[in-house]
């Protein structure tokens, strides 16, 4: 059930991506074609898939949050096309295929992300014009995007992650960058899909509970698997983070207390969702995240 749900939510937003994007009959064509082959690039689509199913579960019609799905999806790309450049993580595979700036360069992959940075904002906003959301629902969503990307949220605690390379951070600073350099995005998709059904403040506050407990256990398994996944699943080197210095949960805590906390934050996750109804696919999706091998 759980694989066929977010097919379904893959597909649509992957149609959708393609529609946003702008063609290439322009001088400025190369940038929108290393957008376009980031965007592209394949993963679960797990954020779209939030987006839409706090929207269904909250009384909306999930496809009215497609252009938001839309827009996290683009902010997300944005954030794994900087991660990769050599100022950063310098990662030379991303998802089984070359990184945008091994594919493109690292000039056209720096304003690549710049440009899937920006566009989300303006598709917020012309949902808002079109009347797929209300304008007071994209104001807010236009809002907490920016708070949750920036120096508070993803921007913030890849910032953190930067500083210390090579540090050994103690666990509850590492829980920290985690829940902002991971965890705020995810926030994001799930409060904003609740907004964009128009839910209040209490359904809001669990979605953002459920959010902060998944990011925290998502990120914890992305560390086990960067020591015990199959390479060619990964789609990137096995052990890439402690050969290039990043001090990660398993090192602080060791691979069985990481697995152990995973699993606790997986089901304290599940037990925020009691405030919704009709949660079957969202209870099967954070156990799947939490199995994964990839």
């Amino acid at each position: 059930m759980v694989k066929e749900q977010l097919e379904y939510y893959a597909e649509i937003t992957e149609a959708a991506l393609d529609k946003y994007l702008p063609d290439t009959d322009c001088l400025q064509s190369s940038v929108i074609k290393a957008a376009r082959y980031s965007l592209g690039a394949g993963g679960k689509r797990i954020r779209p898939a939030l987006v839409m199913e706090f929207c269904r579960v909250c009384g909306g019609d999930a496809e009215d949050a497609l252009p938001v799905a839309c827009a996290i999806e683009m902010m997300h790309t944005f954030s794994l096309i900087h991660d990769d450049l050599p100022c950063m993580d310098n990662d030379d595979m991303r998802r089984g295929k070359p990184s945008c700036h091994k594919a493109f360069d690292e000039c056209t992959a720096l304003l690549a992300g710049d440009a899937l940075a920006m566009l989300p904002f303006q598709i917020i906003a012309e949902a808002a014009l079109k009347k797929r959301l209300s304008a007071d629902a994209a104001l807010k969503i236009i809002s907490l995007l920016g708070e949750r990307s920036g120096v508070f949220g993803m921007i913030g605690g890849q910032v953190i992650d930067t500083e210390n390379e090579g540090k050994k951070l103690p666990e509850n600073i590492l829980l920290q960058m985690y829940s902002m350099k991971t965890g705020a995005l995810l926030d994001f998709c799930c409060r904003a899909g609740c907004i964009a059904a128009g839910a209040g403040a209490d359904k809001q506050l669990a979605a953002s509970e459920y959010a902060q407990k998944l990011g925290l256990a998502f990120q914890i398994t992305d560390d086990i698997l960067d020591v015990t996944a199959d390479e060619k699943l990964l789609g990137k080197p096995v052990g890439s983070d402690a050969e290039s210095g990043k001090h990660t949960y398993v090192c602080a805590v060791g691979l069985d207390n990481a697995r152990a906390e995973a699993k606790r934050l997986s089901q304290g996750a599940v037990k925020a969702l009691d405030a919704f109804e009709d949660t079957q696919f969202l209870i099967k999706l954070t156990e799947y995240l939490l199995e994964r091998n990839y």
